[in-house]
Order: structure tokens, then sequence, then C-alpha cells
């Protein structure tokens, strides 16, 4: 390992030039000064090296060292992940704590993984057993909820020559392997450079949902397994509250949370929100299952470029172990910000909005590394990384760069909305200009899976809700008397939809989640009102009748039903209807 050792010859923020660096590489981790502040190569001009520094520069002058480590940055991925908190270059903020108090001291050097932490390592390969990259040797019960596979790493195959069983720290051996280039030691831990995805034999179409118990999601406009969501959205719209939920109860074993360039204040919530929320799955801490990246906007800005990489690494790792894995970045305008930032520093030619020329091409980079894939090793596991990205467009204006080129990778569009969030309508998720492009490859699951005439009823609930948005302009201009029954039926039906079905208490004990079935039984109550409504209207019903009738309260109500419940409450719902509906026919209004 080549070092190569220069000095600064300039500072400029969290740029510093540093020359004499004829050996070192692009990406290479370097320390810069004799505070030892890590940093990166991010460009070479003959002997001078630019370094974007992860940590804050005053007080550096020309004449200081600047010593390259010779390796990219990397991840240590191991037991001891899960629970941990890092900050955006993954170094744990518990262990910088005990070294530096409250405040963040500059060059603190913690490792990742905590090195005196023994964890009982069962074996599952013996020797004599012949293994190849990805292959499981053994198992660390990390947390209640989480099993550890450890994997042998990338790039090493031969047989299992010595395996050992017991307590160990993540850096004492627990397997030899004898390859072709000699004996191999295999401890817990892996490293693994984070701007390189992890690989992974073959990537499988996305026909299965990722159900969210979110009616608006999972009914309207679902996101499949491995795939990809963008949440853009205007300050206090709900997006941090929407990851939230997804973390909470979307059908994912490992979530990783990346606060990137937030408010503290909204990183401290999920601090203190995560540990007490129960798992609904497992009954335990929604912790035990949860890797968070805390880089708040007040923490340096150039290591908000790297916590996104940080975060996707240690879940591709949890992927390959065959996990179903979510990813919540919040927010990645702020890391396009620090992007921003170093271009301009760097003096490169700037593109729309002073954002670099290559933003659509590094955000394409992070979100390809979603999917659903077949995982390296001769098991042939399965394992699903889906990433929900929030994008914070200044002013709610999405044509601006980052939602823009954000919206031409993703397959999923939530489009939050302030004017619902003001008429606390939650999800605050637009239903007329957010869409998901996953819909017609997961139609068939939904069919199967939940009831064969799923996509049917969705497909009527969407096109009520369109021509209620017609009919509205009709009303502001002449007013509701101008409308016809059926119109006015139809706007009856469309609120009900708004109200009854895609409105969802999350701080509600049983509305907050909602199983597909039950999703399924509230859109044939709030679509069979509709529907025997029209039919008797045409019998010649009172319209006022219709309105008048008590069960349209208990179709509102029923999202509020116990799961074990629905079945018996549904047949009492639409057997009523059918009574009421039957009562209206034939009476005059008088």
């Amino acid at each position: 390992m080549s070092m190569s050792k220069g000095t600064i010859k300039k500072v400029a923020g969290p740029l510093v030039i540093a020359e004499g660096m004829r050996d070192a590489n692009m990406f290479d981790v370097v320390r810069v000064s004799n505070q030892r502040l890590i940093g990166e190569i991010i460009e070479i001009h003959g002997d001078q090296a630019s370094v974007q520094v992860y940590e804050e520069t005053s007080g550096l002058g020309p004449g200081e060292p600047v010593e390259s480590m010779g390796v990219p940055m990397s991840v240590e991925l191991g037991p001891g992940l899960i629970t941990s908190i890092y900050d955006g270059i993954q170094r744990p903020l518990d262990d910088i704590m005990k070294v530096s108090g409250n405040s963040l001291k500059r060059g603190v050097e913690v490792p990742s993984l905590k090195r005196d932490r023994k964890w009982q390592f069962v074996p599952v390969a013996a020797v004599g057993d012949e293994v190849e990259a990805g292959d499981v040797i053994g198992t660390v019960q990390e947390t209640i909820v989480v099993e550890q596979k450890i994997m042998v790493p990338y790039g090493i195959k031969g047989t299992v020559k010595e395996i050992k069983s017991g307590e160990f720290t993540v850096e004492e051996v627990v397997a030899v392997i004898a390859t072709a280039e000699g004996d191999k030691e295999l401890t817990m831990m892996q490293r693994w450079p984070v701007r390189r995805g992890r690989p992974y034999v073959k990537k499988l179409p996305p026909e299965m949902p990722l159900v969210t118990g979110q009616r608006v999601i999972d009914t309207f406009f679902p996101i499949a397994k491995g795939g990809v969501a963008a949440v853009p959205g205007p300050f206090g719209s709900g997006k941090t509250v929407i990851q939230h939920q997804l973390a909470k109860w979307a059908e994912a074993d490992i979530v990783v949370y990346i606060g990137c360039g937030e408010r503290g204040n909204e990183m401290t919530d999920v601090l203190n929100e995560f540990p007490e929320l129960k798992d609904p799955k497992t009954g335990q801490s929604l912790m035990q299952r949860t890797v968070l990246i805390a880089n708040t906007s007040d923490m340096p800005v150039a290591a908000r470029e790297a916590s996104i990489y940080t975060g996707i690494t240690i879940a591709e790792y949890f992927r390959d172990m065959g996990y179903s894995v979510a990813l919540m970045a919040d927010s990645t305008s702020r890391w396009a910000e620090a992007l921003r930032e170093m271009s301009g520093r760097l003096e490169e030619m700037p593109g729309e909005e002073g954002y670099p020329a290559y933003l659509g091409s590094r955000l394409a980079q992070f979100y390809e590394r979603a999917g659903h894939v077949v995982s390296l090793g001769k098991e042939g596991r399965t394992g699903a990384l889906s990433v929900i990205g929030a994008v914070s467009p200044p002013g709610g204006d999405i044509s601006e760069p980052v939602s823009q080129a954000t919206l031409r990778i993703v397959k999923v569009f939530w489009g939050l909305d302030s004017a619902l969030a003001y008429k606390r309508h939650f999800p605050a998720i637009n239903w007329l200009n957010s869409y998901s492009l996953y819909l017609d490859n997961m139609e068939d699951w939904f069919n199967k899976k939940v009831a064969e005439d799923w996509m049917k009823y969705r497909q009527k609930m969407m096109t009520l809700l369109q021509e209620e948005a017609e009919l509205e302009e009709i009303v502001k201009m002449v007013g509701m008397d101008a409308l016809s029954a059926s119109d006015r039926l139809k706007m009856e039906a469309a609120r009900s939809i708004r109200e009854d079905f895609l409105h969802q208490n999350s701080f509600h004990e049983i509305d907050t989640y909602t199983s597909l079935q039950k999703q399924y039984l509230m859109m044939k109550l709030v679509m069979g009102f509709y529907d025997k409504s029209a039919e008797a209207l045409k019998q010649g019903a009172s319209m006022n009748g219709l309105l008048q009738m008590p069960v349209r309260e208990r179709i509102g109500r029923f999202k509020y039903t116990l799961e074990d419940q629905i079945e018996e409450e549904y047949k009492k719902i639409a057997d009523e209807l059918a009574v009421q509906i039957a009562g209206t026919i034939g009476k005059e209004d008088f």
C-alpha cells in the first residue's frame, strides 16, 4: 500500500488542495494536517490533488501535511451495524461522544464496529466444504430480531480448512479458507468501498409490491419490492412523516434511515421515537432492525455526499443476506446541495441553477443500486433493496433540477401537496399528479393474491376522483345546483373516497396500518355505495334520501374495524346498505 505524502497549498472551505501527491489515486482516503482530518481525493492535476474534507477546516493553513491512506473510502460491514447511529462517514456517534463530549471534535478516529464486543458465532459450513463469494459460513444473532449471516467476502473461493465456534470480536479469525493463492483468514467483518455497488448474480423484474399499509400508496401508487420512489413536497407537507410511517410499517426486515442535511430536530425525533416504537411484526423496539445515519444540516457539508453512499452500502450488505431492506434518504436535495458546493469550489462549469452538470448521473448511480436481486453464493438467496428518497424542492416547485433529475430515474412519484396538508388530509399525496410505473407489472400479483377485481376497483375509484376534479371547476363557476343528480352523486362518492378511504390517521392504533384485504373491502364498500345509488337514481330514488342514509356513517367508520373482524363487519354493512338503498326507491322529495 503506497502512502503518498504532500502538503497543503490552499484551503477553500471543505476543499483543500495539496501538492506533492503524485502517487495518490482518485477517491483515496487522506488525512489532512496534524489534526488528521478525514477527507477524500476528488480531483487530480499533475501532483496536485483536490481533497474533499469531511470535517470543519477552519484554522488549517498552507504547508501542513496531507497523507494518503492508499485505500478508497470504505465502510466496515459485520455484526454491530444494527441499532447503531453513525455520522455520514460511518463513525459511531456514541463512541465519538465518549472521546469528545457533546460537541463533535475534529480528527476523532474511532472504529465503525466496536472492537471489544464479542459476538456468538455459530458455524454453518464445515471443514472440507467448497465455498465461494457470498456463501454463508456462519451466523450471529445480532439483535432479537436480526440474524446476521457471515458471508465469504467477494473474490475468495476455495475449501474450508478450519472453522471455529464460540464468542469472537469482529477482528478475530473465525475461519480459514484454502484458496489457489494460499490460505485466507476470514473474520466476521469485511470492508467495502462505498462508491461501488456490491455485486450480485442477477436482477429480478419488479413484480411484487412492497406492502406499506398506507392505503393511498398500496392501492393507488404502489412501490415494487426492490423499487425506487421519490417523495417531493414543499416544507411542512409531511415528507418526514411518510418516511417514518414506511420505516415502521413497510414489509422490510431491515430499515436504513439516512438523515442527510435535514434539521437536527428531525433526526432527534427519529432517535427518540424509533427505540420506543413497537415493531408490529415482532413486538420488539423498531430500533432492533434499524441502522441510522445522521448528518444534519450543521454537520460538515461534504460528509453529506458520503452519507448517502455509506447508507446504501450497508443496505446492500443486508440485501445480500437475503433480507428485504428499505432505505429512506431524507433528503436527496440536501445531498445535491453538497455536490453543488463542492463543484463551485472546484470552479467547475455549472449546469442548471448552479448544480454540477453530472447531477443526473450521480443521482442515477445512487438509485440504480436498488433492486430485487439474486445474491452471490450457491444458495441463490433473493434479497430486495427498496429506496425511498425525499426531495425538498425550494418553494415546492418540482420543475427545479433535483426533482426533475430524480423523476427521470424513479418509477414512483408521490407528489405531496401543501394544500392537502393544510386541510389536515394525511397522507398529503396528491392523487391527481402522483403515479406509479410499476402498476402494469404488479397487476397480476394483486389480482391473484388479493382479489381478481382489485385493479378494476382501483381504476373505478381513480376515474371518479378525476371526474370530481373536472366537476369542481363547474361548481366553482355556476354552483352545486347546476349539476345533474348523477353528477352530484359522483361528487359525493368522490368525497367518500377521499375522506373514508384515502385519509388515514397515522396516530390511530388501528387506522395507522391497513392490510391489503381490508383495503379491498373498503374499496368495495365505498364503490358499492356509488354503484347501488346510481342504480337507485335511475329507478327514481330521491337524491336527499340517498345522501342521508345512516349506513354512510358506518362505511366511513369501517377503517377503525380490527383486522380479525373485517369480514363480518363488511357483511353487516353491505346488507344494511342494500336494505337502506331499497328504502329510498319510490319516495318523493317533499
